[in-house]
């Protein structure tokens, strides 16, 4: 009988990654308050995800986006209208080996959304959204570590830091406010909004994870006198994350997801809009902790049976935040005498890129700026901002895993007399940089009634590519410190293909 001692990892594998392009479309009829349509200007939407499971090696995901369509009217009292919608959809998502408990992660964009005019009292609109999701199992997995009142078996082991999963936990957040709009103008109609989360921010404490963000709700709007004016505003959002063991020096995955806004006017003598967004928020807790673990055995006198297994853990994990400033001056001619009143602003592309010590990032933003002259005749005009960047200091790069995330912070958008306009944008990139890790520990240890021959006393063994000391010493049942003092090596790493080293049989001594 071999007493052993176990010890527990807890690692956190990742069962399904994938990511898929979805195409949503759906007609609408132009409601019978609204003038019919010559074209679309604009069209936005905000993705939520209400419900999310895994069923059958699937992922099913429940969603919509909401959607606003601003319009030119064919009608002489309304220049430009506005149209709300939800595109509702259900989507089935491949995702092999994924079971019902595991968790989910899942990540949505809206990279695409177009209004086509069918007739002047129907449309279509289409939207294409990049859907990314992992599934995850967390594992507890007991190993044998330590082999107890015994000096005969032969041990190897291999000491490494591994990223011990701490916990998992989920929160729903809630943000509400009223935005007061212009006393002087009275809401006709809501034409766009846009919300964006920024300044995200990760706090511990007391089993607890702070979590804390901003969401920037903008809100173009269309007054009673057919002006068209915008509000902002910051709301933030603060969610507590239970997870039982969580330390500050704890680092901690978040993910944010959308579950449901609503957005409606108040009472026309209030001039103000309701404002309401739900959150879920996600977060994982991991520990960076030592293990010396025991990596494979023998018995130079006896057989032994290991039951091995291979696990993937996460290893140097980190989190950086790298801040990006772009400046441009873009000159279009068409736009002069025109005063800006409304940008979008989205990630077209995104590449990553590892060289030497440094990661580059290469992407570009796209830009849609809508204009209004004295006329009130609107101008839409698109652009495409490259950019890149570099962050160093990037170590140990191989098997490294990158992660990017981009917020938009403050901006500027300056309309020169000459057509040219000043680009002031600021740029967050959230970076989650891993490395995945094969580990090899074992489970369970069986002896045999078989000895070892011992009918030698030493042999002589030439060198083979991939041989090393213990190899050697394992297979020919001696010791890899024997081994070293019949051969007086100094150092076991050294050895080459074609030595010729003395092998020694094991004694044991009383």
């Amino acid at each position: 009988m071999i007493d052993t001692k176990k010890e527990e990892l807890n690692i956190n594998r990742i069962v399904c990654e994938k990511e898929k392009t979805v195409f949503i479309e759906d007609d609408m009829i132009v409601p019978d308050t609204k003038p019919d349509i010559l074209s679309a200007i604009d069209t936005y939407g905000n993705i939520s995800i209400y419900k999310k499971e895994i069923i059958d090696e699937k992922i099913k995901i429940d969603g919509n986006i909401n959607t606003y369509i601003m319009y030119i009217a064919d009608s002489t009292e309304d220049r430009v209208r506005g149209i709300n919608m939800n595109l509702d959809f259900s989507e089935w998502l491949d995702a092999p080996n994924s079971k019902s408990e595991m968790i989910l992660e899942v990540i949505t964009n809206v990279n695409n959304i177009e209004c086509n005019v069918l007739n002047g009292r129907k449309i279509n609109v289409k939207a294409e959204i990049m859907i990314k999701y992992r599934v995850f199992s967390n594992e507890k997995i007991d190993f044998i570590n330590e082999i107890t009142e015994n000096d005969i078996i032969q041990t190897q082991r291999n000491e490494i830091k591994i990223n011990n999963l701490v916990g998992y936990g989920t929160t729903k957040a809630y943000a509400k406010d009223t935005i007061m709009l212009d006393n002087t103008e009275s809401l006709g109609e809501i034409l766009k909004v846009s919300i964006d989360l920024t300044e995200k921010d990760v706090k511990t404490s007391y089993n607890k994870v702070l979590v804390k963000t901003d969401a920037i709700v903008k809100i173009l709007y269309l007054t009673e006198d057919n002006n068209i004016l915008s509000c902002e505003n910051k709301m933030p959002i603060v969610g507590f994350v239970d997870i039982q063991n969580v330390s500050e020096d704890n680092i901690c995955d978040t993910n944010f997801e959308i579950k449901n806004m609503i957005i409606k006017p108040n009472n026309s003598d209030e001039h103000s809009i309701y404002v309401e967004i739900e959150l879920e928020i996600s977060c994982m807790a991991y520990e960076e902790k030592l293990f010396n673990i025991l990596q494979d055995l023998y018995s130079p006198i006896e057989e032994l049976e290991c039951k091995k297994t291979d696990y993937n853990t996460i290893i140097n994990k980190e989190s950086r935040v790298e801040k990006i400033h772009i400046n441009e001056t873009v000159n279009i001619s068409e736009i002069t005498g025109y005063k800006l009143i409304d940008v979008d602003s989205n990630v077209k592309s995104l590449e990553t890129r590892l060289l030497n010590n440094t990661v580059k990032y290469e992407g570009e933003i796209g830009l849609v700026l809508i204009f209004e002259n004295e006329d009130n005749q609107l101008n839409v005009q698109k652009i495409n901002l490259p950019f890149e960047h570099i962050v160093d200091g990037i170590k140990n790069k191989e098997n490294l895993e990158i992660k990017s995330f981009i917020e938009f912070g403050e901006h500027t958008f300056i309309v020169e007399s000459n057509g040219d306009i000043v680009v002031d944008l600021n740029l967050t990139i959230i970076m989650r940089l891993s490395k995945n890790k094969k580990i090899t520990i074992i489970e369970n240890i069986e002896q045999n009634d078989n000895l070892i021959d011992d009918s030698y006393s030493l042999v002589m063994y030439i060198v083979k590519p991939g041989d090393s000391l213990w190899s050697i010493a394992k297979n020919l049942k001696s010791t890899v410190q024997d081994i070293k003092k019949a051969n007086e090596i100094e150092n076991e790493d050294l050895i080459r293909p074609g030595d010729k080293l003395y092998i020694p049989r094991f004694i044991k001594y009383a």
